[in-house]
């Protein structure tokens, strides 16, 4: 068995925890800590062979720090339940966990839309550190958007880890107005101001990040909806920003 655990944090993900469970299934442990499911969140993951946590909601950053801490291997493999690695990318685990090169790696993660994989725009490579040693590893951010800080040497791997972020389009749209409360929030409690140009610049240069110099277009419609999607979720959080704030400049 690989020294690896593989660690994910749910909540009413029992339609797709398993897929994520099934990745690298020579890891010596799997954990999931659940945060009040109420659909069989817990019985699918425990049916994977996962050692399940039932526990409160701290926030992103809290909670997979606690899972971390709850491992049990000298590697953790972080996924999230809406993610599972390639064949590629699993293969690479086993071969640089076994040579010891690096304490951090990276993987470009390839994430379907409606069906549809998007390999241009800001949506990939989209790479993430999710494979690292757990005592050279911490997440830090601000929720929702939290990621692995490494205390060492980090290495990209080739290996796609799968990612299918939303059901459907009601899905992503519940979590633009979910997430850009979340996200103006944080950045009030920071201190930081909403303008009138980060409204009216910041979205538009989303667009032309996403779609002229990531290459968006060339994924088709869906590739021009989700540039959309992801400006409106720049507009909506920099009004809620605003809002919170009271500002009238």
């Amino acid at each position: 068995m690989l020294p690896v655990s593989v660690v994910v944090i749910a909540r009413d993900e029992a339609d797709r925890i398993g897929r994520c469970l099934a990745s690298l299934p020579d890891a010596a442990e799997r954990l999931v800590l659940d945060s009040g499911s109420t659909d069989r969140t817990v019985a699918v993951a425990r049916a994977a062979g996962a050692r399940v946590v039932e526990t409160d909601w701290p926030g992103h950053v809290a909670q997979k720090n606690r899972a971390m801490a709850m491992a049990t291997q000298p590697w953790v493999l972080s996924l999230d339940a809406d993610e599972w690695l390639s064949e590629r990318a699993e293969d690479e685990v086993r071969r640089v966990v076994a040579s010891g090169r690096a304490d951090g790696f990276s993987f470009p993660r390839l994430s379907t839309w409606l069906g549809t994989p998007l390999r241009h725009g800001r949506w990939y490579p989209d790479r993430r550190i999710r494979l690292v040693r757990r005592a050279h590893a911490r997440w830090i951010g601000d929720d929702p958007h939290d990621h692995l800080e490494v205390d060492g040497r980090v290495e990209a791997l080739t290996g796609d880890i799968h990612h299918v972020p939303y059901r459907d389009l009601s899905e992503h749209l519940r979590t633009i107005d979910r997430y850009t409360k979340i996200q103006a929030e944080a950045l009030v409690r920071r201190g930081v101001r909403g303008r009138r140009r980060d409204v009216l610049l910041r979205p538009p240069f989303h667009l032309f990040q996403a779609l002229v110099v990531g290459g968006g277009v060339l994924d088709g419609v869906p590739g021009v909806a989700v540039a959309g999607l992801g400006a409106t979720h720049v507009l909506c959080k920099w009004l809620r920003v605003r809002e919170l704030q009271g500002s009238r400049s």
